[in-house]
């Protein structure tokens, strides 16, 4: 129960100690050079299967520019129990810090970034991060937190034979974990708005729970140091979501707030998600979207504009069968 505990309230932390299958664990590191022309995602993760031979570490990275992605394979992972300390291969991940070194038949990456002033989503026992306090819930197929909205990167990778520099760029810092994917989702995310500390990063899914279906989700701004969380086990609700083939529009709302969002779509790449039995390539994520953004203080009957702008560099994934949500 003690380590149930501690991992509950430390979403960053290694959760698969002792996981019967099936179970994953995926980190998702953003990275933008200050250009804004090179974007790739780091993701480096876990997949225990039933049949041992079968369970196995990997880091997947997708260049968002060329639309390309590689999955790279390794035998096992080695976290640590009470930090946020992973090991694949020679690949070290840490909340301010990765140091790469794949290489293979794939790609060649080696090269250390760190990053500076990570702004976490608050953590308490009623409210853990993103989760809220559905993070409690122990029957849930998948959960989520965000590690940091936005933070500085200094460091340089060289990528075949490439090197990058990303000093002076934007990252950002999320992950993932349980038994499953969603079967249909949309999820979105952006720090790069002509405002500076200001993200936005949110999903909707068709989440499982007690033998129902029901559609959940959490969406917030973070805006010069102040969080706008708009989520199910808040109680907001969405009065708009459609999406079309080049276009997702959501519109959520409490009682003092509304948070409305038109994202314009773009082409990505196919990265590998987790599924019960595999890691299947199903996931097209891009990181050449944009999103119009406006967040709206209410008052009665009156708006009162908070907040508006657009995002650069986002990151956008729409996924699976939509049409419990699209209701």
């Amino acid at each position: 129960m003690k380590e149930f505990v501690q991992r509950t309230l430390n979403p960053a932390w290694y959760h698969g100690h002792g996981k019967r299958a099936p179970f994953f664990e995926g980190w998702y590191y953003k990275l933008v050079n200050a250009a804004e022309d090179k974007r790739f995602a780091i993701i480096p993760g876990v997949f225990i299967h039933k049949n041992a031979a079968e369970s196995h570490a990997f880091i997947q990275v997708l260049d968002g520019m060329a639309g390309k992605a590689t999955y790279h394979s390794y035998p096992t992972v080695d976290a640590s129990k009470n930090s946020f300390d992973l090991r694949i291969g020679g690949n070290r991940f840490q909340l301010e810090q990765i140091d790469l070194d794949i290489d293979d038949e794939h790609a060649q990456i080696q090269g250390t970034l760190r990053f500076h002033n990570l702004k976490a989503w608050h953590i308490s026992p009623l409210y853990v991060g993103y989760m809220g306090w559905f993070a409690w819930l122990p029957f849930l197929e998948c959960y989520h937190g965000v590690l940091s909205f936005d933070h500085a990167i200094s460091g340089t990778l060289r990528i075949n034979g490439e090197i990058i520099d990303f000093t002076g760029g934007r990252g950002y810092i999320e992950k993932d974990w349980g038994k499953n994917f969603p079967k249909g989702y949309v999820w979105m995310q952006t720090n790069h708005f002509d405002a500076q500390d200001t993200s936005l990063t949110g999903a909707i899914a068709v989440v499982p729970m007690l033998g129902f279906k029901i559609a959940g989700f959490a969406v917030a701004l973070w805006h010069k140091g102040k969080l706008y969380p708009f989520a199910t086990y808040n109680g907001a609700k969405t009065s708009r979501f459609a999406v079309t083939d080049t276009t997702v529009a959501w519109t959520v709302y409490t009682a003092r707030h509304e948070l409305v969002v038109q994202a314009e779509r773009a082409d990505g790449a196919f990265l590998k998600s987790p599924e019960r039995v595999a890691m299947i390539t199903r996931v097209d994520e891009t990181l050449k979207a944009s999103a119009h953004v406006t967040l709206n203080r209410l008052d009665g009957m009156r708006k009162y504009t908070l907040f508006e702008g657009t995002g650069r560099n986002m990151g956008l994934e729409v996924i699976g069968d939509l049409r419990m949500l699209l209701k």
